[in-house]
């Protein structure tokens, strides 16, 4: 396993109910990010398909299976360039429907995960939530902990893939205006609390009247950002991080004075309330 990775964010404008326009540009996008060096390459939630449905039924038909013909499509890609992808899009199983996110690489599917936070927006008013715990993908690129957009926003998500030794965190997201201050806060506090890389790859544009805030990053272990893509703009933005940084969890400001580990130095006897649900 390497110490040190390229990861390219590639922000991208999908078009809604156009899956096969959408794969080109994903596996065009991914020679580029590829021919850069890039051996990590993240795209936005729902990236294959769209994502402003109008209902389940209207989605159904750009559905795909997790495999399929686009994860393998995409996997021969991978297998060609030595790369490992992760792509944004909606599944089907049997009568359930998922937001999901699939990993791929030269070996074709490492896995998939289902969104498990649904907020009331676009598709995801009419699909099913996630129907399996967060999980921790082994890889030659370090141990990769994937979630999708509203996940984020419940710190839980985060830890439990931190406990579950991820090095890095990806979240594919479609931000719509009014989500900036999780891009300007959220995310480097995800990264900083938990002592893991995280990449956070939002589309741009506009479908259906509602508008993607881009503003896709890139942050290492010490909450630090390291590129930040523009609101508006297709591009795709690079960054080497150092997977050593985010499995040393005992920081040292100054020896025997100032000592932190931020997990050994956790009180879980004390978290009880966190796992029950709410009454607002």
């Amino acid at each position: 396993m390497r110490d040190k990775i390229k990861i390219a964010a590639v922000q991208m404008n999908p078009k809604i109910m156009q899956n096969r326009n959408n794969l080109d540009a994903i596996l065009h996008q991914s020679r580029v990010a590829g021919g850069n060096g890039a051996k990590l390459i993240v795209f936005p939630e729902c990236a294959l398909t769209g994502y402003v449905f109008s209902s389940r039924e209207e989605a159904i038909p750009f559905m795909e299976t997790i495999p399929g013909a686009a994860t393998e499509e995409i996997g021969g890609l991978c297998k060609e360039l030595g790369l490992y992808m992760v792509v944004g899009l909606l599944e089907k199983e049997r009568a359930k429907c998922f937001n999901a996110a699939a990993l791929i690489g030269p070996d074709g599917l490492v896995g998939k995960y289902r969104k498990n936070h649904l907020p009331f927006l676009g598709i995801d008013r009419f699909l099913d939530p996630g129907n399996k715990a967060f999980e921790v993908f082994d890889t030659p690129l370090g141990r990769l902990g994937l979630h999708i957009c509203y996940d984020a926003t419940f710190p839980e998500s985060a830890r439990v893939m931190t406990l579950l030794g991820a090095d890095i965190l990806i979240l594919p997201t479609n931000w719509p205006q009014g989500r900036g201050k999780v891009v300007k806060y959220v995310i480097n506090t995800r990264a900083y609390e938990n002592k893991v890389h995280f990449v956070a790859v939002d589309r741009v544009g506009e479908e259906r009247g509602t508008r993607f805030i881009g503003k896709s990053k890139i942050v290492d272990a010490w909450g630090d950002t390291l590129v930040q893509a523009s609101a508006t703009e297709e591009e795709i933005i690079y960054a080497e991080i150092n997977l050593e940084d985010a499995r040393q969890k005992h920081v040292i400001f100054k020896p025997g004075e100032f000592e932190i580990n931020l997990i050994r130095d956790r009180r879980p006897e004390l978290y009880g309330p966190i796992v029950k649900r709410g009454t607002n």
